[in-house]
């Protein structure tokens, strides 16, 4: 054996399986489904490279590919974790849930753990596949050789054929228990290291931006310092107060945007005595309008987030966003249009409008919560627009079958889970919350003060009028923290 151990195509056979041979079993050994935390995820290896040491992976499914560089590991086997689409249901619920949270968490650490387990093995089976297989080839190749080599052995020297088959079928035996047993021994090695790298990456991990890494792009200030100003206004049409009276002498981003004399910004004023910023927008969204720049009257308005930033010691600052983000009057014109809008097509584009949102809702949150000087925040849920019995000129459509009860419920159930998100988000960084109380169309008016929604007859049906708007700042006046004293 230790004469084999020095031969050449003992070396080479070794070789091959090392060089070639893991690479080739880690890259044809199916990864492992299974379930964890409600969602299907795929477990195995990533294809090695020619380096050294390397860190795993995580993919989701037609988003991306995140090098975890934290689990860094030695050796081939760098494992991969493949998960689709986040997927809603009642296991991804209980893991939040301090009951069945921890047990939640322990099968799924389990099943992910038992299904690398049963990849390694299945890996390991296919290497020692490989391994005799490669060295039947050898010894084949081997035989050839010591045959062609005695048969140029001149006047019939050359040893008898039973000697000679003996001789190949024990170099065969040992190259192969050689071959296997480096083989067996690399991957055992790979193991040790794989988990090794892992366990020492996941030590003091508590949270998913801790092994991935965090991500967030904020804005960046726009304009010159802006000073004079206690409180300010970001948002949409509804905080601009579209179709009111406009700002005298208004800047040309006023102009744009609509922004009137009886805006949210404005009425806050007038019930507090501060000078509030309107920077809200028609049309905004938080990528268009708050986080981005948006196209709005002709020109490009400057994000509202990236202007606030210039404002100087402001107190408060009100946030209405919401229903543009998730397309809010797509699905408004369609339960007006079609006899039933309860279809799950429909249904599910709303849900992933809202998935979305909720996205952009976070990091929205972060660029709010790191503003200079911390100012309060104060988050505007939206309101509804219909009770649920509503049948009046504002529920019809001419030549279309508008809403009815089933349709109202439906809208209704939408707001409020829009509304879930941007309470939730609020709550998370411990910002305020205003619930505007608004009287709703259809409604008799009992306070002689007329309507606060406009409606279908209007210019701008569903956003507030200026009594609307008025009973929007009172909401968020009753939010906001008093002045320091002194």
């Amino acid at each position: 054996m230790l004469r084999e151990l020095r031969s050449w195509p003992t070396l080479l056979l070794v070789l091959f399986c090392l060089g070639v041979g893991i690479p080739v079993t880690v890259a044809l050994t199916p990864a492992q489904d299974l379930v964890a935390f409600g969602q299907h995820i795929s477990v195995g290896a990533r294809p090695p490279d020619l380096s050294v040491a390397g860190p795993a992976r995580l993919v989701q499914v037609g988003n991306t590919a995140l090098d975890v560089d934290r689990l860094h590991v030695y050796g081939p086997l760098r494992p991969e974790l493949t998960m689709g689409p986040v997927q809603r249901n009642a296991a991804a619920a209980a893991v939040f849930d301090p009951a069945a949270g921890p047990q939640a968490r322990e099968e799924a650490v389990s099943a992910v753990t038992g299904g690398f387990l049963t990849w390694y093995v299945l890996g390991g089976l296919g290497l020692l596949a490989f391994t005799l297989a490669s060295a039947a080839g050898a010894a084949g190749i081997r035989t050839l050789v010591v045959l062609w080599r005695q048969s140029r052995t001149g006047g019939g020297g050359h040893a008898p054929l039973h000697e000679i088959f003996s001789y190949c079928v024990r170099a065969a035996r040992r190259m192969t228990v050689i071959a296997l047993v480096t083989a067996v021994l690399a991957w055992l090695v790979s193991g040790a290291l794989a988990v090794t790298g892992s366990m020492q990456g996941l030590r003091g991990v508590t949270s998913l931006a801790q092994l991935v890494g965090a991500y967030h792009l904020t804005p960046d200030p726009v304009g010159p310092p802006i000073t004079g100003y206690d409180g300010a206004v970001i948002g949409d049409s509804r905080a601009a107060r579209l179709g009111g009276p406009p700002v005298p002498d208004g800047t040309p981003d006023d102009v744009a945007c609509g922004r009137s004399t009886d805006s949210l910004a404005a009425e806050i004023g007038h019930l507090t005595s501060a000078r509030v910023l309107n920077l809200a927008c028609p049309s905004a969204t938080i990528t268009s309008g708050l986080r981005g720049p948006q196209d709005q009257g002709g020109r490009s308005v400057p994000p509202q987030v990236g202007v606030l930033k210039q404002a100087q010691d402001l107190r408060f600052v009100v946030v209405a966003i919401g229903p543009n983000d998730v397309g809010w009057t797509d699905f408004l014109r369609y339960c007006y249009g079609v006899d039933d809008c309860s279809d799950r097509l429909t249904q599910g584009e709303f849900d992933y409008r809202l998935a979305a949102f909720d996205r952009v809702y976070g990091d929205l949150l972060i660029d709010l919560n790191d503003l200079p000087g911390r100012p309060q925040i104060i988050i505007m849920t939206s309101y509804g627009a219909f009770p649920p019995d509503a049948d009046c000129a504002d529920t019809r459509a001419e030549g279309y079958p508008g809403l009815n009860a089933e349709k109202i419920e439906l809208l209704t159930d939408r707001n409020s889970r829009l509304n879930d998100v941007l309470v939730a988000g609020a709550q998370k960084y411990g910002f305020a919350v205003a619930h505007p109380e608004l009287g709703l169309l259809c409604e008799e008016g009992t306070d002689g003060l007329g309507p606060d929604l406009q409606g279908m007859a209007d210019p701008f049906p569903f956003h507030p009028t200026g009594i609307g708007s008025l009973r929007m700042a009172s909401s968020v006046v009753r939010q906001i923290e008093p002045p320091p004293a002194g």
